[in-house]
């Protein structure tokens, strides 16, 4: 028997917006107690009792469009198309959306099976509705990480640097720089031409909780000029603003 150990709703912190999830399962308790757990922690709940309904929902009128799903609850023993023709199809059809199966096939091969057609998780029954909630939500936690915009490499003149690989380089060179120095480096080269006060940078860079002295930022760009300027004495990427800060460019 399945478990019937509902969640407390909590405050969810994937739900930046309503996240939808499609339950298929063609048993109607299952599918109904799974819908009173999804929608407890507050989820936006479809359902298909069969395959052919649920490659509808899926897919409507363009199998090669983006599906309206954030996850799948896809059970194995369906009428009409088994879930794992539907997981296959969607592989072979590019579309990455997370897939939960669900099976009473507890077997190692069945597992294996389950997840090299694509799934991307295996629960077998009888299960707890705890579980389940967890187990969606890493996967929902997992597609959003891999779906993250790339930070885009930021390029001045003859200084590269790239964000996702905390990287610089400088004329053709890598520069090996401070966690500090590479985010204020960061800081400049987002806003070429901007006007920053030693106080803006603390607040940017150390954060406002930083109780030390605004001098810290002059050593620092001190550090910054000596691996980014042929002449750290004539500054031309970092340059003094009298009575005002510092400039990038």
């Amino acid at each position: 028997m399945l478990s019937l150990d509902i969640p407390q709703a909590t405050a969810n912190p994937e739900l930046t917006r309503k996240t939808s999830i499609l339950v298929v399962e063609d048993e109607d308790l299952i599918r109904e107690m799974i819908v009173l757990a999804l929608r407890e922690q507050g989820y936006d709940v479809m359902t298909a009792a069969d395959g052919r309904t649920a490659l509808g929902l899926i897919q409507g009128n363009d199998a090669t469009a983006e599906t309206p799903f954030d996850t799948i609850v896809l059970d194995l023993m369906l009428p009409q198309v088994n879930g794992l023709d539907i997981c296959r199809l969607l592989r072979y059809q590019g579309n990455t959306v997370p897939i939960l199966i669900l099976s009473a096939k507890a077997s190692e091969t069945d597992r294996v099976l389950g997840l090299e057609v694509g799934a991307d998780d295996y629960l077998t029954k009888p299960f707890s509705m705890r579980e389940l909630v967890a187990r969606c939500r890493a996967l929902l936690r997992r597609q959003r990480f891999t779906t993250l915009p790339q930070a885009p490499v930021l390029q001045f003149r003859d200084i590269t640097l790239s964000p996702e690989e905390c990287r610089v380089t400088v004329r053709g060179e890598e520069a090996a720089l401070s966690p500090k120095e590479f985010r204020l480096l960061e800081l400049f080269m987002s806003y070429p031409k901007r006007v920053w006060s030693r106080e803006h940078l603390i607040d940017q860079v150390w954060g406002p909780d930083f109780l030390g002295d605004t001098k810290t930022v002059d050593v620092h760009i001190r550090w910054l000029r000596e691996k980014l300027e042929e002449d750290p004495s004539k500054p031309k990427y970092i340059v003094t603003v009298r009575g005002f800060g510092y400039r990038f460019g």
